[in-house]
C-alpha cells in the first residue's frame, strides 16, 4: 500500500486508484483525460491544509480540477474564478442539493471559490462535477 504523505515516493496513478479502492476515482480521471485530451499530473502538497499527493488534470495552462484520494471515495476542488461565476450560478439551481451548499457556505476570496467536493459514487453530484469543469474549461 502507497503512503500518500510520503513525499519521496511519486505513486501512479493506478497506486492511487489501488489505494481509493473506489472504481468512480480511475472513471472519473479517464472521463477528464478523453474529454479534455489532458493528461494528469501528479504533484506533492506541502500546505498544512491539504499535506500529500494529489491529482490535478490541466488544459492550455489551466488547472480543470485537482483531486485529492481518500480511502473510498476522493475529493474534488474546482475553483469557481470571475470567469466562471455567473455560468455556474445560472445552472446552480439544477444541481445537487449538496453542491448548492457547498457552493454557498465556500468563502470567496479574491474573487474566486475553490470548491471542495466530496465524491463517492456515480450520482448526480459526480454529473454536476462534470458540468462545472465544462464550464470551468470554457471560460
Amino acid at each position: 500500500m502507497i503512503d500518500l504523505q510520503n513525499k519521496n515516493t511519486c505513486p501512479t496513478l493506478e497506486e492511487i486508484g489501488q489505494y481509493v479502492n473506489n472504481p468512480i476515482f480511475m472513471e472519473f480521471c479517464s472521463e477528464i483525460k478523453e474529454t479534455y485530451k489532458c493528461g494528469e499530473k501528479i504533484e506533492f502538497s506541502s500546505c498544512s491544509w491539504e499535506h500529500g499527493w494529489n491529482i490535478k488534470f490541466k488544459k492550455s495552462g489551466k488547472t480543470l480540477c485537482t483531486i485529492y484520494p481518500r480511502e473510498h471515495y476522493m475529493t474534488v476542488m474546482i475553483v469557481v474564478g470571475r470567469k466562471e461565476k455567473e455560468f455556474i450560478e445560472a445552472i446552480l439551481p439544477e444541481c445537487t442539493a449538496e453542491l448548492q451548499q457547498t457552493y454557498h457556505q465556500t468563502q470567496e476570496g479574491n474573487g474566486q471559490k475553490w470548491l471542495m467536493i466530496d465524491v463517492e459514487d456515480q450520482g448526480r453530484l459526480y454529473h454536476d462535477i462534470l458540468r462545472f469543469i465544462e464550464i470551468r474549461r470554457n471560460s
